[in-house]
């Protein structure tokens, strides 16, 4: 795609909320789940 500059890219045509917004939930969850992860790990082994 070409974009007329970063205000476009960010905007993704109207959508930039639903786009970026679910890039941010994915990764808040992937984080959580590492945390939690490591958590459990750290409980087994005690």
């Amino acid at each position: 795609m070409n974009w007329g500059g970063w205000s476009e890219f960010w905007a993704m045509g109207g959508y930039g909320f639903y786009v970026w917004g679910s890039y941010a939930v994915t990764f808040a969850a992937l984080a959580l789940e590492i945390i939690f992860l490591r958590r459990r790990v750290r409980e087994a082994k005690a």
